[in-house]
């Protein structure tokens, strides 16, 4: 199979070109970084994939027809994973992108009469997070945008919207789709490859270094996690299954409230977990103060994230299951994580060079 890929270059994509070249399909991942391209390529020979699947197309989703030559050929099934990620995001800048982008990819999966795999996030499970918020997921188109982005910021209500708007494409020009929602992307379960962008680095970057001193919400409040080399597998299972769901809620519900993530995190680091709780709402009221979420290295935008709701997976469990894909045990991928970021930190001394 061919599948085309964007956002090929960031932690999820790598990942995800390395399970499929692995699987034997051809690759092609739609670019506009050479910088970027450079260490995607150099991590795929690092680990052996066969080069010879892999190209690359040259693409831009801020461009009309992504700014595409011409159409590739032979595309059996489109990725889209690339989106404009980053806190404190203006809405135009967020939606340029995680929206207008996302329907030109879903134009251009329409084009190629081709299979649309699309990454969105757990948080559209999360049914009373959505009313709060004053959306209906079945009638989307009331929502009242303008009040979404003010509540939750660029990043997460462009994702918001741009699942919404993908969605009533798919319906307005028989798209087939699959909506894959990812949990907060933990690092690979073996090694525990953890890139910096990450919010679970940033997580485990805090604790490391003393900045979290209470935990944020209740006993009640949780974080769920995904090894990054399980989500790929999952996402590579939705390419090419003959029928697969339409939504594959893709989370690890074994994932401990927050209290118990940060003490498994703590033991990996070498470090002491905070044990005392502090009110969400105080929380965020803090994080209201200038100056305060630099120096704390938290945004308030990402406190959204830290839910007390809990998620019926069993239909992607299922699926997980058909195609042989298990989720780790937790703590093993937490640790795992923890340890990887540890290198970072105290890298191991090199063997002095023989001449």
């Amino acid at each position: 199979m061919t599948i085309l890929i964007t956002g090929a270059t960031g932690f999820i994509g790598k990942h995800l070109c390395l399970t499929l070249l692995q699987q034997g399909h051809q690759v092609q991942a739609l670019t506009r970084s050479p910088a970027s391209l450079t260490q995607l390529t150099g991590f795929l020979e690092h680990h052996g994939a066969p080069m010879q699947h892999f190209s690359v197309l040259e693409g831009d989703l801020d461009k009309a027809g992504l700014g595409l030559a011409a159409l590739p050929n032979d595309i059996e099934c489109l990725v889209h994973l690339a989106a404009r990620f980053a806190w404190h995001l203006p809405r135009h800048t967020a939606r340029a992108t995680n929206v207008e982008g996302s329907l030109r990819v879903a134009e251009l999966a329409s084009q190629l009469g081709c299979r649309l795999v699309f990454i969105s996030g757990f948080m559209l499970a999360n049914t009373g997070y959505l009313s709060g918020l004053g959306i209906n997921p079945d009638h989307s188109s009331h929502t009242n945008w303008d009040r979404v982005y003010r509540r939750t910021g660029g990043y997460e209500a462009s994702k918001l919207e741009s699942a919404f708007a993908l969605r009533a494409y798919a319906t307005q020009h028989r798209l087939e789709t699959v909506e894959v929602q990812p949990a907060t992307v933990a690092g690979h379960s073996e090694t525990g490859e953890l890139e910096a962008g990450q919010p679970l680095y940033g997580l485990l970057d805090n604790l490391a270094h003393g900045r979290l001193a209470m935990i944020p919400g209740s006993a009640g409040h949780w974080l769920p996690l995904i090894p990054v080399d399980t989500l790929a597998r999952a996402i590579a299972a939705a390419c090419t299954d003959d029928n697969p769901p339409d939504t594959l809620l893709v989370l690890d519900r074994t994932t401990p409230n927050l209290k118990g993530l940060l003490q498994e995190a703590a033991t990996a680091l070498g470090t002491t977990a905070p044990r005392r709780h502090l009110p969400m709402g105080i929380m965020k009221a803090l994080l209201s103060i200038p100056g305060l979420p630099g120096l704390l290295n938290v945004a308030r935008e990402s406190l959204d994230f830290i839910q007390t709701c809990r998620f019926d997976t069993s239909g992607t469990d299922l699926f997980l299951r058909l195609h042989g894909i298990e989720i780790p045990p937790f703590g093993r991928s937490l640790r795992a994580s923890g340890q990887r970021y540890r290198l970072t930190l105290n890298p191991a001394p090199q063997a002095p060079r023989r001449n």
